[in-house]
């Protein structure tokens, strides 16, 4: 069974330098045969927080955000793409995550973080670290973060300069922490219910 993992991208920005990483992410699990797919905040263009998925009534979600929730519930895994803006998080990706909640439950989630400077937006990450745990992750510890972004990934998401190597070295590691805890989620969800 081929892992089924969400790949998502929070980036409003018309020169968007982080979709090269989402776009090496998503290559590179479907390599190691995962079903993965790539959720673009902008491209779903949910409007800012009003209504959470589950305060609507059943069949009356906007299309987007109930076809969303679907493929949430039905993943196994989830990595984030993470920019660092101002020592923090995108607020694209917060507002498409925030609209939902027992969703994510019980499931593992990596965060790959990105930046134009040297710190490779690790203070980003941080924050995601606590934001997805309080919605109900797991947070794998391994990190993948990658500074330059401008110059780490080709136009098609392949790997350049020092930026880019560093990240294809360090992804097996990154990957291969997220596939032990999806694997585990995935075999304690089959032999017990979650507890809420």
């Amino acid at each position: 069974m081929s892992d089924r993992i969400l790949i998502f991208y929070g980036s409003y920005r018309s020169d968007r330098q982080g979709i090269r990483l989402a776009d090496y992410l998503v290559q590179s699990f479907a390599e190691r045969g995962a079903d993965v797919e790539l959720i673009d905040a902008k491209a779903i263009d949910l409007p800012m927080l009003d209504r959470m998925y589950k305060e609507y009534e059943a069949g009356t979600a906007p299309a987007a955000l109930e076809a969303l929730a679907g493929k949430i519930r039905a993943a196994d895994a989830f990595v984030f793409v993470a920019g660092e803006y101002n020592w923090g998080v995108q607020p694209g990706l917060k507002n498409l995550t925030d609209h939902f909640l027992e969703e994510w439950y019980w499931r593992p989630a990596a965060v790959a973080s990105y930046s134009a400077g040297r710190l490779a937006g690790v203070r980003g990450a941080m924050a995601w670290h606590g934001i997805l745990s309080e919605m109900g992750m797991i947070v794998t510890s391994t990190p993948l973060a990658v500074g330059g972004i401008g110059k780490a990934f080709d136009d098609e998401g392949q790997p350049s300069g020092e930026g880019g190597a560093a990240a294809a070295k360090a992804f097996p590691r990154f990957a291969d922490d997220l596939a032990w805890w999806t694997e585990a989620a995935r075999a304690q969800r089959a032999r017990r219910s979650p507890p809420y």
